[in-house]
């Protein structure tokens, strides 16, 4: 399916002169070009990742370099994201107060700004921590600017399933940087947050589907019906439940991780499952309580890597 660009004139009426804005408006606005809220995401999925390659406490000035790495990688990746959708961010509800759409970054400083971070985080993560976990960096940041936000948003319902890969490479990163290698406990964390993702961002994209037809994004509750997607969101949370306790019988954890993936992951079923019901009986609107599996999907994935940390201290 290709999709062409929309009319980028923002919804919200003319967007004011820049020299209308504060400094700290400013300030405040080339910080949420990172989207602070998401990269939370990809460090808890970091981090514990580090103790598990360490088998214990890793060092902490290594720790502190990763996030601060990964934060500036994602950060410009996020920045480039919005300089390509400020057409569509303009029309969509949920994304209309974004910097670009209000105007109190230009888009030129939002594409510099968003190169700059590309740069300084490489050679961050290359200077400070290693060069694998440096392209590791890199090769994600690409993938979401060029794969994903640029060849596979407007062009396919599977856009978030292959563009998420990029959100899965700081496992890798994480990996990586403590041992400068990468192994199969990584790639099992890799393709539990690959698997993870589309079950995880599908009921958003149900709640606001209207605003991604709105701009003709096809994400897969804008051409498919509630039944069909809540399937493809059961299908997918099956295989990352299962995948998620390959670690255990592998030999990389002990008894703690299982109990609590196996613990999690069940009640993420049991949820996916319900969805699945209440959308094949036709339930709509607020009587499909799909952001319920969404906001469960961000306990989940933080309850299951905070038990990748622990395991360790208890083997």
């Amino acid at each position: 399916m290709s999709v062409t660009a929309v009319d980028s004139r923002p919804v919200a009426g003319p967007v004011p002169d820049s020299a209308q804005w504060t400094a700290g408006d400013r300030v405040k606005a080339f910080i949420a070009l990172t989207k602070p809220r998401i990269i939370e995401l990809l460090l808890i999925t970091t981090v514990p990742v580090m103790f598990l390659a360490e088998q214990g406490v890793p060092d902490l000035w290594l720790v502190f370099a990763t996030c601060l790495g990964g934060y500036l990688s994602a950060g410009g990746a996020n920045a480039l994201n919005m300089y390509i959708d400020r057409d569509i961010d303009a029309l969509m509800e949920r994304t209309r107060n974004r910097p670009l759409v209000t105007g109190v970054v230009r888009p030129g400083e939002c594409l510099a700004f968003g190169i700059l971070l590309a740069v300084v985080s490489t050679l961050w993560f290359g200077l400070t921590v290693n060069w694998l976990s440096a392209g590791l960096a890199l090769g994600a940041l690409l993938f979401y600017v060029l794969g994903y936000t640029m060849l596979l948003k407007r062009r396919t319902a599977q856009n978030i399933v292959w563009g998420g890969i990029a959100g899965c490479l700081p496992v890798l990163i994480g990996w990586s940087s403590v041992t400068n290698s990468l192994s199969w406990a990584a790639v099992i964390l890799f393709l539990v947050i690959f698997f993870w993702t589309p079950p995880h961002y599908w009921p958003l994209s149900m709640r606001v589907k209207e605003d991604y037809a709105r701009v003709g994004v096809p994400m897969l509750p804008v051409i498919a019906a509630n039944t069909v997607v809540a399937r493809q969101i059961v299908v997918y949370s099956w295989v990352m439940v299962l995948v998620s306790m390959a670690l255990w019988p592998l030999g990389y954890t002990g008894w703690f991780y299982p109990v609590v993936a196996g613990l999690a992951g069940g009640w993420w079923l049991w949820e996916a499952h319900s969805l699945l019901a209440r959308a094949r009986a036709g339930q709509r609107g607020a009587k499909l309580k799909e952001m319920r599996l969404f906001h469960w999907s961000i306990t989940y994935v933080s309850v299951v890597f905070l038990a990748v940390a622990i395991d360790p201290f208890l083997r």
